[in-house]
């Protein structure tokens, strides 16, 4: 439908607020062959659901193997039941947008495998998330604390400074040491190393991510120091795995620190919640929002955002967004879980939340053509829930361009210091 909401939404530059992309070089010198491109991503999960073997699927993914058509065929059975989720419907438009195949078969992917060959050339890939698909900057979670310059494009590319690590108790003597020179053998001496974790790295990040929710429930209560000092103990006495209760102490203790210092430094505190990538394993009890009670009442002066609608959970986060003033929801990652229903949780969130507390794109991917597709993916969808919401005489048009505005863009300036953030990279450049 063409209308002047289906052509904002497609030139307004869109907020991505959430990857995990490769750094560029590795995107050149080290990039993925066409089938690891198109299939790199979440559709795996989806193809071993279908009943992709776990040998077709290792094939598949293998770059040294050049038969591009023996290594598709493995799984095109599974790929034929998988194309029309969201994670299939992600891999389309790559294979459409991307390498210009009207359909994914093995015929076309010798050609695809030379655009890409293109396409894996420096500067390329800031110009297809920039120019072609108009993201306004990108914000990636990589798993660690630096947040460094990114010189491909230091005021596109942002990056969190990672807590998950903390949260779950973890708690690594030899990395910290090395990273602030603080030998910790002590609860105050592990604080101290936080402190100057932060002290050097959040000048240039644009959050603090935490995904711990993979590795422990999201519930959270307080703990004292003198429990928290035992469970440290514990655990830098251990040569082994200790206990959950153990690691579950020093782990809440931590998450408590990392907020207390996201607030001092004024960054959002981004937190996985619902549903779980991969297969055959998501205990279910530990990815609800309402999980994250106790720790949002205690931090009231935090910016907490909740990410990827908690599926399946979302009406449950949508009553806590509407409830908590320090919730911001981020539909990271849901448009390819599932469209349909992060079409709909728009609708609902509309009507029940204020709209300035919604971002509505993420790829959460690590390959720039992935993120490219999830982009197409987020406008299409975004447009077809603000049509619905026009069709039922919920929104004029005005209104709904207005509202596609705020959780394009607008609301992730009002909560992200990306003015702080740019300055503090140029500094650092200078």
């Amino acid at each position: 439908m063409s209308t002047d909401l289906a052509q904002h939404i497609q030139e307004t530059p869109l907020v991505d607020t959430h990857e995990h992309l490769n750094r560029e070089s590795e995107w050149t010198d080290n990039g993925p062959d066409v089938l690891q491109d198109l299939f790199g991503n979440y559709v795996p999960a989806d193809l071993r659901t279908a009943g992709a073997t776990d040998d077709a699927l290792k094939r598949l993914m293998d770059a040294s193997d050049p038969d591009l058509k023996g290594r598709f065929e493995g799984i095109r059975k599974a790929w034929e039941a998988t194309q029309f989720t969201g994670y299939g419907e992600a891999v389309r438009r790559i294979a459409t947008e991307i390498y210009g195949l009207p359909e994914l078969t093995s015929d076309g992917l010798e050609a695809a495998q030379k655009k890409l060959t293109e396409l894996q050339k420096p500067g390329n890939r800031y110009r297809m998330l920039h120019d072609m698909v108009n993201l306004d900057h990108i914000q990636t979670d990589d798993f660690c604390w630096p947040c460094p310059p990114d010189e491909s494009g230091p005021d596109f590319f942002f990056y969190d400074l990672s807590w998950a690590g903390f949260c779950a108790g973890r708690v690594e003597p030899e990395a910290i040491a090395s990273e602030t020179g603080i030998t910790v053998t002590t609860l105050d001496s592990l604080q101290h190393a936080m402190e100057a974790i932060f002290e050097k790295h959040a000048p240039c990040a644009i959050a603090v991510k935490a995904q711990h929710a993979y590795n422990r429930t999201l519930f959270w209560q307080e703990r004292s120091r003198s429990d928290a000092e035992r469970a440290l103990q514990a655990t830098l006495g251990s040569k082994n795995q200790v206990s959950e209760s153990t690691r579950l102490c020093l782990g809440d203790w931590c998450w408590a620190r990392g907020v207390e210092l996201s607030i001092e430094h004024n960054l959002p505190f981004k937190l996985h919640t619902g549903y779980y990538a991969g297969n055959n394993r998501m205990p279910v009890d530990r990815i609800q929002s309402g999980n994250l009670g106790a720790l949002l009442s205690k931090y009231l002066d935090a910016r907490f955002v909740l990410m990827h609608i908690a599926y399946p959970y979302s009406n449950e986060l949508i009553a806590m967004a509407k409830h908590y003033q320090n919730i911001w929801v981020d539909l990271c990652w849901a448009w390819s879980i599932n469209p349909l229903a992060s079409s709909d949780f728009v609708r609902r969130f509309i009507h029940a939340v204020p709209i300035n507390k919604l971002f509505a794109f993420g790829g959460d991917t690590r390959w720039p053509t992935s993120s490219a597709a999830y982009t197409l993916q987020c406008r299409h969808w975004l447009t077809h829930a603000l049509h619905q919401e026009m069709a039922e005489g919920h929104l004029t048009e005005s209104q709904a361009i207005h509202i596609a505005t705020r959780l394009m863009r607008d609301n992730q300036y009002d909560c992200f210091d990306l003015e702080g953030t740019r300055g503090a990279i140029q500094k650092t450049m200078e």
